[in-house]
C-alpha cells in the first residue's frame, strides 16, 4: 500500500455542463479514493481527494482529458495531509 495523500485539484477549461463530475466520480470510486466534486462560480471544477498517492496521481491524469464533451485547458494540483474525513467519494 502506497503513500496516504490529499490533493486539491482546479480544473479549467469547458468542464461544467458536460459530465465532468460524474466522470471524476467514476475514476474517483474505481481507484478507491474518497473526496468530492464540484462546481465553482468561476467556472472550474474543484476536486479534493484522499488516498494513495499513485491512486491520486492516476485521478488528475484522467481528469486532464476529462469526459468526450468536456475541453480541459489546465489542471493545478496542491498536495496536502491527508484529514481522513471523508467516508465516500460525493458530487457536491
Amino acid at each position: 500500500m502506497g503513500a496516504k495523500a490529499q490533493a486539491m485539484i482546479i480544473v479549467h477549461g469547458l468542464v461544467q455542463g458536460v459530465g465532468f463530475r460524474y466522470f471524476v466520480h467514476r475514476e474517483a470510486s474505481r481507484l478507491g479514493l474518497t473526496g468530492y466534486a464540484e462546481n465553482l462560480m468561476t467556472g472550474e471544477v474543484r476536486i479534493v481527494t484522499e488516498g494513495e498517492r499513485g491512486m491520486i496521481e492516476e485521478l488528475v491524469k484522467a481528469a486532464r482529458v476529462g469526459p468526450r464533451s468536456a475541453q480541459v485547458s489546465g489542471v493545478q494540483v496542491e498536495w496536502r495531509k491527508p484529514e481522513h474525513r471523508f467516508s465516500g467519494f460525493d458530487i457536491r
